[in-house]
């Protein structure tokens, strides 16, 4: 059973998704609909960008706790563009800038000034977050063009287009990782960083691109969630960094680096928006929401944490199984000393 969750990660979230879409629906048959799911998806949307750009990070053995306050400083830069004229795709691509140089400069800071991840990305935590008040004065971002509403707002199949353009982004980060040479490099820095050395992997530069990426996909959730919603208020993007690393270890990225699939982390990431509304459902006050995300990751870091060690004792001992003797031979007879005990005794000092 270990073996099967280890091995079938993405297998398991979903068994999961489904399980708590049939369990809703015997409480509440109106959830019971392919509406349901489309809604779920439209709501998941910000966190499956986040969780994808979470996962080329934690490939690498890093963590990145800052794409919150990326994706809201970038949610300003795209508001703030199109309140000033621009036309979208303009200010799409200087919001995606913003994110591409945040997470560039998390890349710089880890990989060339060597500084652990948990702790440059903490500080560009309160750094990007600090810009973004200071850019806005700590006010909201209000009265945004139709054009950005139109792309959540129009739908091809009950998905938006945004919808349909996260999908094809999944399918080709799936691609890159599984398929390219340059995706398995994420894979080769965070499983073995010697032997991706001596494989000619440039880990520096690996792990630079793993963090703009994950800028990248930050400003895209910025630009989804102005989308969604209209408008940018001056907390955009708290605490979603923890949800996002949980929908991850969820779908199975280990913490540890070099193992789990994108296809994995957004199982994960729609698997928590699935909580959240059923939480709606059962009409629970909103902060009921952060309780619920970090009780279930918790869950799953312990879970994945005392699931690896028993897969891993598993495997020690099936490699060490042929080297035991069996039993009769494990304690073979020996000639005792003629010597005194208490020769034996000054022999030993």
């Amino acid at each position: 059973m270990l073996n099967f969750i280890k091995n079938n990660r993405e297998s398991t979230v979903l068994i999961a998704i489904l399980i708590l879409f049939l369990a809703i629906s015997f409480a509440d048959s109106s959830y019971f609909h392919i509406q349901t799911l489309t809604m779920v998806f439209s709501s998941a949307q910000v966190m499956i960008l986040l969780a994808i750009g979470s996962s080329m990070v934690m490939l690498t053995r890093n963590i990145d706790v800052s794409i919150g306050s990326t994706m809201g400083l970038s949610a300003v830069a795209v508001a703030t563009a199109l309140n000033a004229g621009f036309p979208l795709p303009i200010a799409a691509l200087m919001a995606l800038c913003v994110g591409a140089a945040c997470g560039c400069l998390n890349g710089v800071l880890v990989a060339i000034a060597k500084i652990p991840a948990i702790v440059a990305t903490l500080g560009t935590l309160g750094l990007f977050r600090g810009l973004m008040l200071l850019w806005t004065g700590g006010k909201w971002i209000e009265g945004l063009p139709n054009s950005i509403k139109a792309l959540s707002s129009s739908s091809i199949l009950g998905i938006s287009y945004f919808g349909w353009f996260i999908v094809v982004i999944t399918l080709a980060f799936a691609y890159m990782l599984t398929k390219t040479q340059f995706g398995r490099n994420f894979y080769a820095v965070g499983d073995n960083l010697q032997g991706a050395r001596q494989l000619g992997v440039s880990v520096d530069k690996t792990r630079i691109i793993a963090f703009t990426l994950n800028g990248t996909m930050a400003a895209m959730a910025g630009i989804v969630f102005t989308s969604q919603i209209g408008f940018v208020p001056n907390t955009t993007g708290n605490g979603l960094e923890m949800k996002a690393i949980a929908a991850c270890v969820l779908g199975g990225i280990s913490l540890l680096g070099g193992v789990g699939t994108v296809i994995g982390a957004v199982l994960g990431a729609f698997f928590l928006t699935q909580i959240d509304s059923v939480l709606v459902l059962l009409r629970l006050p909103a902060w009921w929401n952060d309780f619920i995300a970090g009780l279930v990751l918790l869950s799953v870091l312990v879970f994945d944490g005392r699931l690896r060690v028993s897969i891993e004792k598993a495997i020690k001992a099936q490699r060490y199984a042929r080297f035991r003797q069996p039993a009769s031979e494990d304690k073979p007879s020996e000639k005792r000393s003629n010597i005194p005990s208490d020769v034996d005794g000054e022999h030993s000092l």
